[in-house]
């Protein structure tokens, strides 16, 4: 069997190696476009705990990072003059052209050839049997193949720009500054003894205010943005101890996600896609080298397993690596809707909440306390401090309503419709006023976030004399009930009612804590 590998990036030459490995006989080519020690960015990170089935199929990634890499267990959040510490989150990283050399190593040892600065398209590969397509997210073999893949994109609203910096952090750093044009936010991790990433994000609107927007995009690739390293060396100089920021292809950018229905195809010819040409995850889940050399190790288990049916094998492929990828996405989602809004957090939370609500963006108190007790109890405490209880022990006043805990019950019609919340006395629920007393805003989440710029110019007309005492959000989905509950708290400053589906507990609390909403009720 012949097979063409098109892209030399980790997931593309670990394929090769692990199907050299597998099957001495195949034939697996790397074709990559750029020379044998190009690489753009700087480092890779991964977790400790998403590595078994990597370490299992090669040690190749253990022994880099063992010999190579950075370790640290804690994550720090930098704001406002103050550092809060999360521990339980073991991680490594490490230096990308490292890992991408030891990588071309273990290919060649194993037999597989490695063509470097040689661009092919899928006419310049009819004599192979498979082409795996593991260029990137600008796959040119995925364009070729049209859009009969059923791939859909969506593109953040932040813009990010990736950076070294020759300060060493001690681990995961999240770093933010709110300078003369707005909040900008670091991603800042150790790769070497000597260099850390640097990755700085910022809302378009501090972009533009900042003059960043100056750069000329329509340069080849490799040329860097040099008015934003000064500019970002300057607005983070003391958090980096007057250190430099290095540059390689460093240009703003807005993240694209990338979901892919079908991950290959046979018609006209048999490809097979994996990586980042096929899906994305958003960086701050540290996640896309990993799900390409997952994919890797899925697909050469299929072709494997299915020895000469193709059809077969590459179907068993995608049902076995799209499941974990698919989570990694959705748990993305709301982590790069974080990203979106951070300017926001900033303003409204003090340091420990700030810190706890980045940290519950994707998992709830419970889970987070398993892994990191102490910085949970530290945050609960920061609530206690300031509330004199618990959090969903701690009773909620309006002007004309009240009740005595976080957790509330919601009253139904017999369609299921929301109309009051159980209190002292009941607070009805509506879309407008109610004569003679306290009444609370009922407003519908939509199903999709292309919806909520119709629910926001609702909560913009009702803060008022005549507005309502709360703010009683229902419907939607997890994402989009939380962007209305906070959009009303953080820039309508109405207080929130966050209307779940089901009973949970946890969900609540995390809820109530982090300043998502100051109430969680269970419509009944």
């Amino acid at each position: 069997m012949r097979i063409a590998v098109v892209g030399g990036g980790p997931g593309g030459l670990f394929f090769a190696a692990l199907m050299r490995q597998a099957d001495p006989s195949a034939e697996v080519t790397v074709f990559e476009r750029n020379r044998a020690d190009d690489t753009f960015g700087f480092g890779v990170v991964f977790s400790d705990r998403t590595l078994e089935a990597i370490h299992e199929a090669d040690p190749v990634l253990r022994e880099a990072l063992t010999e190579h890499g950075r370790h640290w267990d804690e994550i720090e959040v930098r704001l406002k003059g103050e550092r809060v510490r999360c521990g339980g989150n073991g991680m490594a990283a490490v230096v990308r052209r490292t890992l991408l050399l030891l990588l071309q190593e273990r290919a060649r040892d194993v037999g597989a050839g490695l063509r470097f600065s040689t661009e092919v398209t899928l006419d310049d590969l009819d004599g192979y049997d498979l082409v795996v397509a593991a260029d990137g997210a600008g796959s040119k073999i995925r364009e070729e193949l049209g859009p009969g893949l059923g791939t859909e994109v969506e593109t953040a609203t932040a813009k990010f720009i990736w950076f070294g910096t020759d300060y060493l952090f001690d681990g995961l750093t999240f770093v933010h500054e709110r300078g003369p044009d707005g909040v900008f936010a670091v991603h800042g991790y150790p790769i070497s003894d000597s260099v850390s990433t640097f990755i700085v994000e910022t809302d378009e609107e501090s972009w533009r205010r900042a003059g960043l927007d100056e750069f000329d995009v329509t340069q080849p690739p490799g040329v860097s943005d040099l008015k934003s390293k000064e500019y970002l060396e300057k607005l983070f100089a003391e958090q980096i101890e007057g250190g430099q920021l290095l540059t390689n292809n460093s240009r703003w950018g807005n993240f694209r996600t990338r979901r892919t229905r079908h991950w290959h195809t046979l018609d006209p010819r048999p490809v097979a896609l994996l990586g980042d040409a096929v899906h994305t995850a958003h960086f701050s889940v540290g996640s896309g080298t990993k799900m390409a050399m997952e994919d890797a190790v899925e697909l050469a288990r299929a072709l494997t397993d299915h020895p000469g049916d193709l059809a077969a094998a590459l179907a068993a492929y995608e049902r076995t690596a799209q499941p974990s990828v698919r989570k990694i996405q959705d748990s993305a989602r709301p982590s790069l809707a974080w990203w979106e809004h951070f300017g926001r957090y900033y303003d409204t939370f003090q340091p420990w909440q700030f810190a706890y609500h980045f940290l519950t963006r994707s998992i709830g108190d419970a889970r987070l306390a398993r892994r990191a007790p102490e910085f949970v109890a530290s945050s609960h405490g920061g609530w206690i401090t300031e509330h004199g209880t618990e959090p969903l022990e701690t009773p909620f006043a309006g002007a004309n309503w009240s009740t005595p805990g976080r957790l509330v019950d919601v009253v139904t019609d017999t369609g299921g419709t929301p109309v009051a919340v159980r209190g002292t006395p009941d607070l009805p629920l509506s879309a407008g006023p109610v004569a003679g007393g306290g009444w609370g805003a009922l407003l519908k989440a939509p199903d999709t976030e292309a919806g909520l710029a119709e629910v926001f110019a609702r909560l913009a007309g009702l803060p008022g004399p005549d507005g309502p005492e709360l703010v009683a959000v229902h419907g939607g989905t997890p994402l989009t009930r939380t962007l209305v509950c906070e959009r009303a708290r953080m820039r309508e400053n109405l207080p929130v009612l966050s209307i779940e589906p089901e009973p949970d507990r946890d969900r609540a609390l995390t809820k109530v804590l982090s300043g998502r909403a100051e109430l969680v009720g269970v419509a009944r």
